[in-house]
């Protein structure tokens, strides 16, 4: 059955292993591209896993979305995607034609309320332990008042990063702590001539991308420039000192 376009598009064959959060977080970071995201619906119950929605303000960025990323290779595994049967909660209350659906229970709940239940006889027999002199006679401590006081560190991040000569790697700055090499490699490979991301240990705010040659880094500066990765971190770009 044909489906027709609208501003979400459901993706299936996810990978299954990657974290809720940080399969949003990617997915952001891969379709932000397309157009403002309004929100990205992944859930882990076993009916969803491997699936996901994202929701784009408008259908041309949704379509062109479909279009580009159909069959991208995303954590090992080519996305399917397709647009969704109907309009999301979000999208339909932005129309005025949203329903409010009936609540259902949780599966988990009856479960949950069991395993709160106590019997009334071990209620009975957990008395609390009776405090020992010891432990009445020693005095509470309050971290606060009792640490000795000191200046607060500077921040880490650098400041101003003076602009090097272009050349074939780049400097990333004020990335958001989640990021990841697989989040930017998604982001770059789409370039010609991208060969590798490099992280910094001990440091998630910056990263270096290589590239063949310097024409095509500097195409890929040009392009990602203040790119959000996330809505409050957007990405600094410059040449690598060499």
């Amino acid at each position: 059955m044909d489906i027709r376009p609208n501003q979400t598009i459901y993706i299936n064959n996810l990978n299954e292993k990657i974290k809720k959060d940080e399969l949003k977080k990617s997915l952001y970071a891969i379709f932000s591209q397309f157009g403002q995201i309004l929100d990205i619906v992944a859930l882990k119950t076993l009916k969803m896993r491997g699936q996901a929605f994202v929701i784009f303000k408008d259908i041309n960025s949704a379509n062109s979305a479909l279009r580009s990323m159909q069959g991208f290779p995303f954590y090992d595994k080519p996305m399917r995607i397709q647009y969704s049967r109907k309009d999301s909660d979000l999208v339909a209350k932005m129309k005025g034609t949203f329903v409010e659906r009936p609540k259902r229970k949780k599966e988990e709940e009856p479960e949950i309320k069991k395993k709160k239940k106590t019997p009334a006889s071990q209620r009975q027999n957990a008395a609390p332990a009776p405090q020992t002199p010891a432990m009445a006679q020693v005095p509470q401590i309050n971290p606060a008042t009792t640490a000795p006081s000191q200046p607060p560190s500077a921040p880490a991040g650098p400041t101003t990063i003076p602009e090097q000569p272009p050349n074939q790697i780049l400097f990333l700055t004020n990335l958001p702590e989640e990021t990841n090499e697989m989040m930017l490699s998604m982001l770059f490979n789409q370039f010609p001539g991208f060969k590798e991301v490099r992280l910094v240990p001990g440091r998630h705010d910056i990263a270096f991308v290589e590239f063949e040659n310097e024409v095509q880094s500097a195409a890929a500066k040009e392009a990602l420039q203040g790119f959000k990765i996330t809505p409050t971190n957007a990405m600094k770009i410059s040449f690598a000192k060499k």
